[in-house]
């Protein structure tokens, strides 16, 4: 159109059907026009609508009832969103449209946030034989023949395993049998020791009663049901969420039971494992759930809690040493920093008294072993 004749006046008599395809084309008025460079016959385009217009307010849409739109109570209760994900070629153009756009409607009284987003995880992409995944370079892994050959459990939990989620995720086939070995694992030893659960009516009430190789089981237990709960909920990294998890398999692999109580915590153990499983493999996690005995679904289940006085790490003798010769002993937790533990090292009482006035060179720790001074 020639610069006078701007803007071209969208018309306001058009139906919103809700049929495939612009309201515009049913306006004769809007679609045929005159040519002005040759004065013939003309149509005007009708998709007017850039794809960004729609995916940088659909969230807003989300927040409203089917019948009405209020703006004031359903966007103040709902907004702003407090996870997105996405993809990383999202990062920019969508978040960027998206901030464009909520700052528009805040400006006219319609918004009270300015941010639409709390918080961003942008997710990586599928790596197969160095390059991106994708249909038109042919190297997709079909995803029936994966469910046919491992199910669908092996098949999540792989894609789940292989990387966190903001990293790019180099396919293996290799890891696809890891993945399956692990529930096949679990499956054995679920269904080796059924019956022997099944029956197992002690109560733990705490881990003081247990014998020394339950204890550790139990605490282990504990230990895996905060980092798998932190994993998932605060860091979204749940490959590290399964590996804690295939840890705790290879705990309950080496147990060995003997007493009520010994069962007892096996019981709890692979009921924990199963519970925070489900997310994950939720096909063989509800079938070993009805095997031990325990009804109704799995994900009818509270998710388990965890008691920070049962996950705390036995203490470990720690050996001072000065100028390589033993002078002291320290208990201490295993989780503590070499800065940490350094310094516990230099103010216990004895090493000071040795110490003295005498220069510090330099404290090397060896970690979970011993500390050396050397002065």
């Amino acid at each position: 159109m020639p610069e006078k004749d701007l803007p071209v006046i969208l018309p306001e008599d058009v139906k919103f059907t809700g049929k495939r395809g612009s309201p515009l084309l049913e306006s004769e008025t809007f679609l045929n026009a005159e040519c002005p460079k040759c004065g013939g016959r003309a149509r005007r385009e009708t998709d007017t609508m850039d794809t960004f217009v729609d995916s940088s307010w659909y969230f807003l849409a989300y927040c409203f009832g089917e019948d009405k739109i209020d703006f004031n109570s359903s966007l103040s209760y709902w907004m702003p969103v407090d996870q997105y994900i996405g993809g990383v070629e999202h990062a920019v153009l969508h978040l960027l449209y998206s901030r464009f756009f909520t700052r528009v409607m805040r400006d006219l009284g319609l918004l009270s946030v300015s941010e639409p987003f709390q918080n961003l995880l942008t997710q990586g992409m599928v790596i197969k034989d160095g390059a991106k995944m994708s249909k038109s370079k042919g190297n997709v892994v079909d995803p029936d023949y994966l469910i046919e050959k491992y199910g669908a459990d092996t098949s999540r939990l792989f894609s789940l395993f292989a990387s966190p989620p903001e990293k790019d995720l180099d396919w293996s086939d290799k890891g696809v049998e890891g993945a399956y070995r692990f529930l096949n694992r679990l499956w054995g030893v679920v269904y080796k020791n059924k019956f022997k659960v099944q029956n197992s009516k002690f109560k733990i009430n705490e881990a003081s009663r247990l014998t020394p190789h339950a204890s550790r089981l139990f605490r282990k237990t504990h230990q895996t049901i905060k980092r798998v709960t932190n994993d998932i909920e605060r860091e979204y990294h749940f490959n590290t969420a399964i590996a804690a998890l295939m840890e705790l398999m290879n705990e309950i692999i080496s147990f060995e039971p003997r007493s009520d109580e010994d069962w007892a915590t096996f019981r709890f153990t692979i009921e924990t494992v199963l519970l925070l499983l489900s997310p994950f493999s939720p096909h063989i996690t509800e079938e070993l759930w009805e095997a031990i005995g325990n009804k109704p679904s799995i994900f009818e289940q509270k998710w388990p809690d965890w008691d920070e006085e049962a996950a705390k790490e036995e203490q470990i003798e720690l050996v001072i040493q000065i100028n390589g010769k033993l002078r002291s002993r320290l208990m201490i937790s295993p989780g503590l920093s070499d800065d940490e533990i350094k310094k516990m090292a230099i103010e216990e009482q004895k090493i000071k008294e040795i110490v003295g006035n005498k220069t510090i060179k330099k404290v090397i720790v060896v970690k979970g072993k011993l500390v050396n001074i050397v002065i």
